[in-house]
């Protein structure tokens, strides 16, 4: 491997299409449900009678439309969490699964400054996301085709780019807390638990009037309320890439002067 971006690459090549198929399979199965979910003559019916906190969390007033089956089926809840638990394992192991298991010596004895290093596998962290984020496009778009969901390219890239920022933001702070603590433990744990508070955020928003105002703070909420299979780019996606940007700014002269446990 001629740099780190490669060599970490490298280390998902028999995982990443892995994850990468399973994703398109989960679209294209749930697709293929679509044509018996249209025929339903009372599906509008079942839908009203459902509790509205219930119906805008999950986006169930737009089920009876094959975009709004993919939103409340897969990408309201089913693959936001495979993005992030495929994006926090991937990033607490990067840096601090290296460290923990000895490996990183051989990182840092490369004429490769620990600047580059990190922001080199911030950029393949990145890069496999959107790997999982294009499979996920593709078999929107051909389960969209074939099935007859009637879903747009542009709502297909909109939900796809939905789920990649999702992932990136907390995929990052994973890869951030490792790098700092050196600890695969709390670089998995720090990410789910601001993932936990952030869902119950969005939830508490839609069933809590006074949580109505706070819920834009979660990422959630930034990243599906528009669908997220929806025609344009909404502008919360903003807010998806900043916070991860700064906390790899900001850890950056930090993990360049940490004291590496090397050989752990």
């Amino acid at each position: 491997m001629r740099n780190v971006f490669q060599k970490a690459l490298w280390d998902q090549r028999r995982s990443l299409p892995f994850w990468a198929s399973g994703v398109a399979l989960v679209v294209l199965l749930e697709a293929a449900l679509w044509p018996s979910m249209a025929n339903m003559t009372t599906l509008d019916d079942y839908l009203r009678d459902l509790p509205p906190a219930l119906r805008e969390v999950f986006s169930l007033d737009q089920m009876a439309t094959g975009a709004g089956f993919l939103n409340a089926e897969l990408f309201t809840l089913v693959l936001p969490m495979i993005f992030l638990v495929f994006a926090i394992t991937r990033g607490a192991r990067m840096l601090a699964g290296e460290e923990e298991a000895g490996t990183l010596d051989l990182l840092l004895v490369t004429p490769l400054s620990a600047t580059r290093l990190l922001v080199q596998e911030a950029a393949a962290l990145t890069l496999s996301i959107a790997v999982l984020g294009t499979a996920v496009w593709g078999a929107t778009v051909i389960g969209g085709r074939f099935f007859g969901l009637g879903i747009s390219l542009a709502a297909a890239t909109v939900g796809a780019i939905a789920l990649v920022l999702l992932g990136f933001e907390f995929g990052m702070l994973a890869l951030v807390t490792g790098a700092l603590t050196g600890r695969r433990g709390l670089a998995v744990g720090v990410p789910a638990a601001l993932v936990l508070a952030a869902y119950l955020l969005f939830v508490a928003g839609a069933l809590v009037n006074e949580f109505t105002d706070w819920r834009r703070l979660s990422p959630f909420d930034q990243a599906l309320h528009a669908g997220p299979l929806a025609a344009q780019l909404p502008a919360s996606f903003v807010w998806l890439v900043v916070p991860p940007m700064l906390a790899l700014v900001t850890a950056l002269p930090f993990w360049s002067r940490r004291d590496i446990g090397i050989g752990r």
